[in-house]
């Protein structure tokens, strides 16, 4: 074996996964929220066989649904984000500061977020929900959040051996 090419006496190199850009955006977005007076949850069932990355609800019963987009890329590939408009009062996309916002449609919201907080940098046009459609909406959101919070606590009390 020809020692130039060999690897003994070379310390290993680890291997660093490159961040998860869409995770972190979400965080940013779900803090921005919060901060807005929303409770968010991330992906969310639709009942159109849909899953919508943030979907967050105001104490008046909005509803905003918000479509995380890490790349250029990703926005050309998936599409479906139309289909959310009707299960919410506002529609916003989301994404990092890099990501190149001319191609994102005019008519929905804008938010740039990284893993610390987010900004709105064109609010969305409202379309108010249904009557109907909110009160499920509402009703399957309650029941999601409370469902991911029983299977939090049933981790935590397998995990610690108590309850």
């Amino acid at each position: 074996m020809n020692e130039g090419n060999s690897l003994s006496g070379v310390a290993p190199r680890l291997l660093v996964e490159a961040p998860d850009i869409a995770a972190e955006i979400a965080r940013g977005v779900t803090r921005l929220f919060e901060d807005l007076g929303y409770a968010a949850l991330r992906e969310f069932p639709l009942r159109v066989r849909r899953r919508a990355d943030i979907v967050a609800l105001n104490a008046a019963g909005e509803m905003v649904i918000v479509e995380i987009k890490s790349s250029r890329a990703d926005f050309r590939a998936d599409q479906k984000w139309p289909d959310y408009r009707e299960f919410c009062d506002r529609f916003f996309f989301a994404v990092a500061a890099d990501f190149p916002r001319e191609i994102l449609p005019v008519e929905c919201g804008l938010i740039v977020a990284d893993r610390h907080g987010g900004a709105i940098l064109r609010e969305a046009p409202a379309m108010p929900l249904n009557g109907n459609r909110r009160r499920a909406q509402i009703l399957q959101i309650a029941l999601c959040a409370s469902q991911r919070l029983a299977r939090i606590s049933e981790t935590r009390i397998s995990e610690t051996g108590t309850g």
